[in-house]
């Protein structure tokens, strides 16, 4: 569930609800104020295989990693969470061990679910070697239009809820010097989400394959340094570079 970019803007937002009412209060925001999930949120209307039902258990388990998605990827202090009970809070990933809140914070969500202690040869992405910020970048230049985000099946309800989700984006942009595809890249996962008596979040667990999501990022040859750069200043470049044809 890494994080669906954003820009920043002061709106609401109908899938994670937070937003409406935090633009006033004293919160610190990793980019000066609120983001806006116009372009992702467009994505995912678009591309989602579900529309749940508005109050159904899938629907509120969506929005609600949502919610925890944003606040990850863009709020500053562990304290402004609204959607973890941060002394508790305990991220397991493909059965690793377990990252604390102010764990998950520093590394951002693309570091603390890549992370893996393969041999560095065979890791297609190296998380020790990336910053929240760069992990971000990575990923938004990727994915120009976002990294969308759905629930596929909830199996059981609260307080230990589990269910199935799928993440996709388009690879429109340059992957760690590889040329995109045009095509969609996603994975597959399955997920508990263990809540207390105010349905704040206590512990993540998240199950998937890496391989599926870098598959879809890979497929193309390596690009050349020029491309490469031309890339970073614009996904939709069209000059120049074999991988804008």
């Amino acid at each position: 569930m890494a994080t669906e970019e954003a820009t920043l803007k002061t709106v609401g937002d109908k899938y994670r609800s937070f937003l409406y009412d935090e633009a006033d209060q004293k919160i610190e925001w990793r980019h000066g104020g609120p983001p806006t999930y116009d372009d992702v949120n467009k994505l995912f209307e678009e591309g989602r295989t579900k529309e749940w039902p508005k109050g159904s258990l899938e629907e509120i388990v969506q929005n609600a990693v949502k919610s925890w998605e944003m606040e990850l990827s863009h709020k500053i202090h562990l304290k402004d969470f609204k959607t973890i009970n941060p002394e508790k809070f305990k991220l397991i990933v493909n059965g690793r061990e377990g990252l604390s809140g102010e764990e998950t914070l520093r590394l951002g969500s693309y570091n603390a679910l890549l992370k893996n202690s393969l041999p560095k040869e065979f890791q297609y992405y190296k998380a020790d070697e990336e910053s929240f910020e760069s992990s971000h970048d990575v990923f938004r230049s990727a994915f120009p239009r976002g990294f969308a985000w759905e629930v596929i099946s909830v199996y059981s309800g609260p307080p230990e809820i589990v269910f199935k989700f799928r993440h996709w984006g388009f690879s429109e942009g340059p992957f760690k010097g590889h040329a995109p595809t045009g095509e969609v890249a996603q994975f597959y996962g399955l997920a508990t989400l263990k809540v207390d008596e105010s349905l704040k979040v206590e512990e993540v667990e998240v199950y998937y394959d890496p391989a599926e999501l870098f598959g879809g990022l890979l497929k193309r040859a390596p690009i050349s340094t020029s491309c490469q750069d031309a890339a970073a200043q614009s996904s939709t470049a069209t000059h120049g570079c074999p991988f804008s044809k």
